[in-house]
């Protein structure tokens, strides 16, 4: 069995070592650790690998809470203490802006921490239908397969969602068409939502059975039977909205199930907090929200008393941050127009009109169009929030190094612990 001695950590948490002149990638292994490895890929000059044995453990290795770990493919990080795995996250920040932007960021802000367990409260949950394998899997999918994975719980869902992996997946079994339900959408605000995909039309049976289970635990239960718009309560009487708040800002937003919004309540209020401290609206103002979404950004800033222009390609959550909004009372201090911002150009930028501020926080494509799209009148203020440390860098690059801004700061907040998701925010001033 082949040897290694770990040097570091990859942008997937892979450890990363090199032997007989060819980088090896070792999965579920540490900086520092010697270890056996089994390669299960070859390249002429690299090799994917699983870890066979640990040798010389690393001091920041961690017993996985979880049972499944390493049989779902929803953590890689588990094997790691929380420290490590926010350090690793902070230097592929950093490499990416040094590698790729090659820019020198002013200030490293503090990592933004939550909980580490059971904060994630939105998911998509596998369904199949596999008589071979006992019926009905409901759970995540497997490490490196399509399959999904046989678990009855998980400890990154809230505790009360786990605990019902096993009765959905009972539940499932009961209804009359059980290999016509593809997924779950789990959705939590002031209440939990489990929402099923179904490509048949629920029978009678189905509806009574799937009403018992919500009000015997507690959930509510929808269906999906289209696209994400088709999604509603099974209860005529139940509002088709859930909501969720923003304390510090007194705000409450409502969403769909199926709207995007931030998987980690406790992260995103801090993400928020630390992206106002940066922006630092002021009455008067006029500051962009570009990707704005439902308002998650937006409403904050128009609480702090600038007026925010928000600007989204969904016109459906355009329309929930309107009246998000209208809500919370600020509709005169906020505006909310559909385009698409990969294509936008400065003629489009311009029609924003005159700009002091700007907050982007863009999918895992990035802004490039965005960023330049900017001109000699766009603002002198920039936050980026960022979920894809490689595009950051990219429109980092076009931002200091043709635009004319310096990048005053950055860092990361651990929105998805136990993962080498890397989300994180930026500062750029014009100089």
């Amino acid at each position: 069995m082949p040897v290694a001695i770990i040097e570091s950590l990859d942008h997937e948490g892979r450890g990363v070592a090199h032997v007989d002149g060819k980088v090896i990638f070792v999965e579920g292994a540490l900086p520092r650790e010697k270890v056996e490895f089994s390669s299960y890929r070859k390249r002429s000059s690299f090799e994917q690998a699983s870890l066979s044995r640990v040798l010389r453990a690393s001091a920041q290795r961690a017993e996985p809470a979880c049972k499944f770990y390493g049989i779902c493919g929803g953590c890689s990080m588990q094997h790691a203490e929380l420290g490590a795995q926010v350090a690793t996250k902070q230097r592929v920040l950093e490499d990416a802006l040094k590698r790729i932007a090659k820019v020198t960021v002013g200030s490293i802000y503090p990592a933004i921490y939550g909980p580490a367990w059971g904060y994630r409260s939105r998911a998509r949950i596998g369904v199949r239908s596999i008589p071979k394998k006992g019926g009905v899997l409901v759970g995540f999918h497997e490490k490196k397969s399509s399959y999904i994975a046989d678990m009855s719980s998980c400890e990154i869902l809230p505790p009360k969602v786990s605990a019902l992996l096993p009765a959905l997946r009972v539940l499932i079994a009961q209804l009359s068409a059980p290999d016509r339900i593809p997924q779950v959408e789990l959705a939590m605000g002031d209440r939990i939502v489990l929402a099923l995909r179904n490509l048949l039309p629920f029978t009678k049976k189905d509806i009574a059975l799937l009403l018992a289970f919500g009000e015997q635990h507690g959930v509510c239960m929808w269906q999906q039977p289209g696209g994400p718009e088709t999604v509603m309560p099974l209860r005529a009487d139940e509002s088709r909205f859930l909501e969720y708040t923003l304390p510090e800002f007194d705000l409450r937003l409502q969403f769909r199930p199926t709207d995007f919004t931030q998987v980690n309540v406790d992260i995103n209020r801090l993400l928020i907090r630390r992206a106002m401290q940066l922006l630092d609206p002021q009455p008067g103002e006029r500051i962009a929200d570009l990707f704005c979404g439902l308002g998650n950004f937006s409403l904050p800033i128009a609480r702090l008393g600038a007026q925010v222009v928000g600007v989204e390609g969904s016109q459906a959550l355009v329309a929930r941050a309107a009246d998000n909004a209208a809500l919370n009372g600020l509709s005169a201090r906020s505006r909310f127009e559909v385009a698409n911002l990969f294509d936008a150009t400065p003629h489009s930028l311009r029609a924003l009109g005159p700009l002091d501020k700007m907050l982007i926080d863009p999918p895992r494509e990035g802004a490039v169009s965005v960023v330049k799209a900017l001109d000699a009148q766009s603002p002198r203020r920039i936050v980026y929030v960022s979920c894809n440390p490689a595009t950051l860098a990219r429109d980092a690059a076009i931002l200091v190094h043709d635009k004319g801004y310096v990048m005053r700061g950055a860092g990361v907040a651990n929105m998805f612990p136990h993962t080498s998701h890397v989300e994180s925010i930026a500062l750029f001033e014009r100089v």
